[in-house]
């Protein structure tokens, strides 16, 4: 399966290996899985022109991203990070890369510093008794969740690679033995929150003013000193909060070791999609108290990053770190106010009216439990009349607390890409992947090596995310840059 470069791509590939420059304190060289076999199963050939690799033939591609041959000029041997982290708020010191490494760095067509990443590459110093290893369907998942993400304008690795790698695995959440596979992914940075607390909790503050040193260079050079630092951070999650609200999404393992400091979503195991606007949803499992459930995500990113503003206090006044913290709540809004009017296509005068709009409306769904992707869809362009009366699901607006909210939203303008053709490329129903879609879509797989309905998910999707691209052109917001 390969889904192809956008026209527009040119870049040529640069590699620019940084992360040693850290010293070896910070990572430990190790070697990839001897897999038995390697059947490309997705190559993400948009992603790869972004870096420059799209021209890679499908034989090179697995030498690199299944065997592992250093790209050239680039990392001689892969290196799994260290970190530790808060798992469900309980510390953790015995974390880092477990089933993954550092592949590769490379800059981009916009000139920032890329890693690439891997997923189910084999044993580390890290994985504490677990195989190293990924399984197909989690594999395919991660693209599923990478790939509607980055169409519904959130912030996200990018998932380039997934080859078959032909183990049998064991696994006690799915039907064993298993089918296995090697992930890779594109993203802006593998620094995460976990990072500096393994350093804070080993008492290591040079290394700590190293690191960043390291992260405002290589990625928020405006950022000025430690304070600048949180503070630019903080406003990559905040988005990120709002991106993910905006989205339905629950990422559903919240920990310090998956929130890196360039605010990119990553790292998908048990996510979900919301059905209706339900705060309660969670989509883990194993999260019995509710901790990561939807409505409670934006207050646990302000928790990570509280972690993240404790071990800068060696090296920063306190009170300054804290009046960083202080200024979450309102960038949230903000965002969030942003996001609802990038994903409607309309114009309000500033993003605090976009978030009592997206307050109203929000209360509205709550209330009545109209499916959420599809109300989202339904409001584009103001919730014209018409568009609500062709709806599925049109009779749920017949409520006062809707016609409320609809009177509201017609009451903006429209963005300029929000005109009737831009709406009707919409479509009349919205793709979605809520878990019983994705498990129709796996089950074609494990049943019979079936792969169209996962490809023609994904075609579904694509097109979706250009429309809502192009419907929010002259929003005044922009599209947000992920790793596109």
């Amino acid at each position: 399966m390969r889904r192809g470069a956008r026209d527009d791509r040119c870049a040529t590939y640069r590699p620019d290996v940084r992360h040693t420059r850290l010293g070896n304190a910070f990572y430990d060289v190790v070697k990839a899985a001897d897999f038995p076999q390697a059947r490309l199963r997705f190559r993400n050939d948009d992603a790869a022109a972004q870096i420059g690799l799209d021209g890679l033939d499908d034989a090179a591609w697995v030498q690199h991203f299944a065997r592992f041959e250093p790209l050239p000029d680039n990392l001689p041997e892969p290196l799994a990070l260290r970190y530790h982290g808060h798992q469900f708020r309980v510390y953790n010191p015995d974390l880092g890369d477990g089933r993954g490494f550092l592949f590769a760095q490379m800059r981009d067509d916009q000139g920032r510093l890329m890693d690439l990443g891997t997923k189910g590459s084999g044993r580390t110093p890290w994985s504490r008794g677990g195989d190293g290893r990924l399984t197909l369907k989690g594999g395919v998942r991660e693209i599923l969740a990478t790939e509607m993400l980055e169409a519904l304008g959130v912030t996200t690795s990018r998932t380039l690679s997934l080859v078959e790698t032909g183990e049998a695995l064991q696994r006690g959440d799915e039907p064993s033995p298993t089918r296995s596979s090697v992930l890779v992914r594109l993203n802006h940075s593998n620094v995460r929150i976990g990072t500096f607390q393994r350093l804070l909790y080993q008492d290591k503050h040079e290394e700590m003013q190293r690191l960043v040193d390291y992260c405002i260079a290589e990625y928020w050079p405006a950022a000025g000193g430690v304070d600048g630092f949180l503070d630019a951070v903080t406003g990559a999650v905040a988005r990120l909060g709002a991106e993910w609200f905006m989205a339905g999404f629950v990422h559903g393992v919240l920990n310090t070791d998956n929130i890196t400091i360039t605010g990119e979503s990553f790292d998908y195991g048990p996510w979900r999609f919301l059905p209706v606007l339900d705060p309660q949803f969670t989509a883990a499992y194993f999260d019995h108290q509710g901790l990561y459930a939807f409505g409670r995500q934006p207050d646990t990113l302000l928790w990570n990053l509280a972690r993240l503003a404790e071990c800068l206090v060696p090296l920063c006044d306190i009170e300054a770190l804290q009046a960083v913290l202080e200024t979450y709540p309102a960038r949230f809004e903000a965002a969030l106010g942003e996001r609802f009017l990038w994903r409607l296509g309309l114009r309000a005068k500033t993003a605090e009216d976009g978030y009592r709009l997206a307050s109203q409306v929000f209360g509205a769904m709550t209330e009545s439990r109209l499916a959420f992707a599809q109300t989202l869809h339904d409001l584009a362009g103001g919730g014209g009349a018409g568009r609500i009366a062709a709806s599925p699901q049109a009779a749920g607006y017949d409520t006062p607390r809707w016609q409320e909210a609809l009177a509201a939203l017609r009451r903006c303008d429209r963005a300029a890409g929000a005109s009737e053709p831009g709406l009707e490329a919409l479509g009349a129903v919205p793709p979605t992947l809520l878990i019983d879609e994705v498990e129709s879509l796996w089950a074609a797989i494990v049943r019979d090596d079936d792969w169209q309905p996962l490809a023609g998910k994904l075609d579904d999707v694509q097109r979706y995310g250009e429309a809502l691209r192009q419907l929010a052109t002259g929003a005044g917001v922009e599209t947000p840059a992920g790793s596109r």
